[in-house]
């Protein structure tokens, strides 16, 4: 993929790629903030600032009522580790979602009642996310058993719980939006048909004027890993039981990072997957589903074993924990895994990674991303095709044999 990046003066990185065949143009601003920027005491304000960020800025007193006058929508989502915003926009409107990002980026309007309003908002969705839900509040045990409690990856990006939304003040949010919302803390992606020039152009017209700001320090401790194996049982109104096993892992960006995705991909990634053929379509009929997933954090990270359980009896549960460890030991055996599987799980990734490229959205969160880590966007697939069979033994045989891991039940209520 051919792209060119920039930087203006303010810090502000720019990174443009040009599709002329689009009728449309995508714009995306991925800021360098998330909930592990949060204080255990008032958690879930990065997901509110992601509500606040439409209620108003400076100069623009409805944010998606002026891209949508322009023909375009727009978006946003929050993680642990960032924050991102995107909007598409007919081509020749763009410069109407130049003015508005840049606006919020500039000030917010900072109303009280939009910050009365947005609080109510994200206080429902906790309510319908986490507490109505079945398996709604699952991230909140699985990650406080996992990390140390002042780490901030002990809690899920909507928040410990709703009180911590409610007490948001005015000066809080401030203090937020000065301290991590800046040009020196974001990079902005546009894809689509548009020129580098006009984006260039564009930036600097919209952008530059804004002064880059000191951004608040991150001091993240030691994720405090459990030692020793850690069991947590929870229960609400569930179909039936789920089994979590979660299993520390290194880092985004680092090369083990990519091993353990290539080992989840092998163990529950498609059809022909271990899990999919030795414990969905296995000879014991105890799951109702399986699957493997990394959470790929810029701090330490988690890898989640996960079974939906299709018998419900106390044997049947025990027996399913051995099965989806075990399976995962596997991997950790000399000569286990052939090269052909190994090259069939990359030959997936590639599939699945080149065919979102082809999406002018996707591709532009995808840029800002990989210029967010300071990498090359055309070489991630060759990070991925980078693991050897010995990695994945030597990976598997640290995380599964010799790491501490949590085990998490969730049952139906009796």
């Amino acid at each position: 993929m051919i792209y060119q990046t920039f930087t203006l003066a303010n810090g502000l990185r720019v990174v443009h790629n040009c599709e002329p065949t689009r009728a449309m143009v995508a714009i995306n601003l991925l800021y360098n903030v998330g909930s592990r920027d949060e204080s255990r005491g008032l958690t879930g304000i990065a997901h509110l600032f992601e509500h606040l960020m439409f209620g108003g800025s400076a100069n623009v007193p409805d944010y998606s009522k002026a891209i949508e006058a322009a023909g375009g929508n727009d978006n946003a989502w929050t993680s642990n580790d960032f924050t991102n915003f995107y909007t598409q926009v007919p081509a020749h409107n763009v410069e109407t979602a130049f003015w508005a990002e840049s606006d919020r980026m500039l000030a917010l309007s900072f109303d009280p009642h939009v910050l009365q309003v947005q609080r109510r908002v994200v206080i429902e969705e906790f309510k319908q996310q986490c507490l109505n839900q079945p398996y709604g509040d699952l991230m909140h045990g699985l990650r406080r058993a996992a990390y140390a409690a002042g780490h901030p990856y002990s809690w899920p990006v909507i928040g410990i719980e709703p009180d911590h939304i409610a007490r948001v003040t005015e000066d809080d949010v401030r203090r937020w939006f000065y301290s991590h919302y800046a040009p020196n803390n974001a990079v902005l992606a546009v894809c689509g048909n548009i020129s580098a020039e006009r984006t260039l152009e564009l930036a600097e017209k919209w952008f530059a004027p804004i002064p880059a700001r000191e951004i608040a320090p991150r001091l993240l401790p030691d994720p405090g890993f459990p030692t020793s194996d850690v069991r947590v049982e929870m229960s609400g109104n569930v179909p039936s039981t789920m089994i979590v096993k979660a299993i520390p892992m290194a880092p985004h960006g680092t090369p083990d990072y990519y091993v353990a995705d290539t080992i989840t991909d092998l163990l529950a990634n498609g059809q022909s997957s271990r899990y999919v053929r030795r414990l969905i379509h296995g000879p014991e009929p105890i799951f109702a589903g399986a699957e493997a997933s990394i959470i790929g954090s810029e701090h330490e990270g988690l890898m989640l074993l996960m079974a939906q359980m299709a018998d419900e009896s106390p044997q049947a549960i025990e027996r399913a924990e051995h099965m989806l460890l075990d399976e995962a030991r596997r991997l950790a055996l000399p000569g286990e895994v052939s090269e052909y599987e190994l090259q069939r799980s990359f030959n997936r990734f590639e599939f699945t990674f080149e065919n979102s490229m082809t999406n002018y959205l996707d591709r532009a969160q995808q840029l800002a991303s990989s210029v967010m880590h300071g990498s090359d966007i055309n070489s991630r697939v060759d990070l991925q095709r980078r693991t050897t069979l010995d990695d994945v033994c030597r990976v598997a045989d640290r995380m599964f044999n010799h790491t501490a891991h949590v085990t998490l039940l969730y049952r139906p209520e009796k």
